[in-house]
């Protein structure tokens, strides 16, 4: 790209100004970041306008817009430790990954939760076996003594010795 004009400069100044408003103000064409790449498409400028340069000897210029680049970055770092975030898909993304964080939590919360209750479930089950087996030991021993009476079953409609009724 060949030199421009002062009067070409200042509109494209201007241009990445008001596109840097826009910008940061959070009003985003479609598709859009809020980053250097929108900046540069917003303002009608070459993105390799805000970079720096190299002479044929090695040594380093500034780019045209380079300062404007910096001072949008600034204005962007600042708004977003300020906590405003002027990209609303950025905002999205940091609320979606607090709720992943915490539906992670909770996950793991369920997780040690299920454990702890499986392994009741076991201890549980291992009584009721344990106890299953003495009930069937202590009725064979008690059928093998013979000291032991079966009660007749109640008749229907009969009461049982000893009703209040």
């Amino acid at each position: 790209m060949g030199r421009i004009s002062e009067d070409t400069r200042a509109r494209n100044e201007e241009a990445i100004r008001a596109a840097t408003d826009r910008l940061l103000s959070g009003d985003l064409p479609p598709g859009g970041k809020c980053d250097l790449r929108t900046l540069a498409s917003e303002a009608g400028v070459p993105r390799t306008a805000f970079y720096a340069k190299k002479n044929r000897d090695g040594t380093t210029r500034p780019g045209p817009y380079q300062l404007l680049a910096q001072e949008f970055e600034r204005r962007l770092t600042t708004l977003r430790d300020a906590g405003t975030v002027p990209d609303p898909r950025a905002a999205q993304i940091e609320r979606l990954k607090e709720a992943n964080a915490t539906l992670k939590t909770r996950l793991d919360q369920r997780d040690a939760e299920l454990e702890t209750l499986k392994d009741f479930k076991r201890r549980v089950l291992s009584q009721i076996a344990a106890q299953h087996l003495e009930i069937e030991r202590l009725r064979d021993q008690a059928a093998a003594s013979g000291n032991v009476r079966r009660l007749s079953a109640a008749r229907p409609g009969v009461a049982p010795y000893g009703s209040c009724s």
